[in-house]
């Protein structure tokens, strides 16, 4: 029991009923003065926004005592630099699997309105013209999920629902209930056979720039591409060539850069479809994250092995500090 262990929350305590006993609980949600000496917190929880690594910065060399990093995103490339400010014997958690369903949906949505143009018919209504189009169907179509993870799965179940043909790929092979997973070996093969991707998969070196002109140019004439990962995932310059000359769609909620700066290509594109990242973002997110935040800190306060530790920090030879 980690009695009297400092935890800090980046919500009230009264907005997550059932916290453990014998944890001190401080408030801090990256803004104002920090509620207690940082040099005694066990337990903190980043920020429910992006840029949990910006606001962590400058405080974490000060937690001399930390023990769990949990982010509430489920990548953590972003904190991978921060790795060395981080205690030997810290957990770096993430939130992988808390945002599978509404970062899902939005990714059908995306692909949904790639489909049947309703970006393109949104730009009609701003300008008051009536011009029907016949567009495509998902309906019999070969999609391309990128990552068959939380939330690769759950974009293959939902793709079900239109009658399309799942591909799925990750980075080794594997059978699994849903049918074959392809390794990552097999991209080149498999592009030019689907008529859309969906990218789900994290970033790592292996998936920095999968998507560059390469592989691009594998895909066919009038593919769909969606990405709710990463924006390092894809050559933004690769894709801007190829949405410019017409070949391929594009509907992208990450971005490289990101924020996408203003005057970019992408954001006036015709078949470029931009959301800001908002996946996770629903009127579900507290919900869902202080559910988890709860669950997280009870098997904390038991001794319990945490869900999704990706990190752990500790000791090289010489007594120092490796990842």
């Amino acid at each position: 029991m980690k009695d009297g262990a400092t935890v800090w929350l980046p919500y009230d305590r009264r907005q997550i009923p059932g916290l453990p006993d014998g944890l001190s609980y401080a408030y801090w949600d990256g803004t104002g003065p920090l509620p207690t000496d940082p040099s005694d917190v066990r337990f903190v929880v980043g920020i429910p926004a992006p840029g949990a690594e910006r606001v962590l910065a400058p405080v974490l060399p000060r937690m001399r005592s930390l023990e769990v990093l949990q982010l509430l995103s489920s990548g953590y490339d972003h904190m991978l630099p921060l790795l060395d400010a981080m205690p030997p014997g810290t957990r770096l958690a993430t939130g992988r699997g808390v945002h599978r369903e509404t970062t899902a949906e939005l990714a059908l949505t995306l692909l949904l309105a790639l489909c049947r143009g309703l970006d393109q018919f949104a730009a009609h209504q701003v300008r008051g013209e009536w011009l029907p189009e016949v567009r495509t169907t998902l309906v019999g179509k070969r999609v391309l999920v990128v990552g068959y993870g939380a939330v690769g799965a759950a974009v293959a179940a939902r793709l079900g629902a239109f009658r399309c043909e799942s591909v799925l790929m990750a980075r080794t092979a594997r059978m699994t209930p849903a049918g074959p997973v392809h390794g990552v070996a097999e991209l080149p093969a498999l592009l030019p056979t689907v008529d859309a991707v969906v990218l789900c998969a994290p970033l790592t070196e292996g998936t920095r720039g999968m998507f560059g002109t390469e592989a691009l140019a594998l895909l066919k004439d009038g593919a769909l591409l969606v990405n709710v990962a990463r924006g390092e995932l894809v050559d933004t310059r690769a894709v801007v060539r190829e949405v410019r000359m017409g070949r391929l769609r594009v509907a992208l909620d990450v971005t490289d850069p990101e924020p996408l700066p203003a005057g970019h290509p992408l954001w006036n594109l015709p078949g470029a479809l931009i959301t800001p990242h908002v996946a996770a973002f629903t009127d579900a997110f507290p919900t869902q994250t202080t559910d988890f935040i709860r669950r997280q800190l009870h098997r904390y306060a038991r001794g319990e092995e945490l869900d999704n530790v990706v990190v752990t920090t500790a000791l090289g030879e010489g007594g120092e500090q490796a990842a």
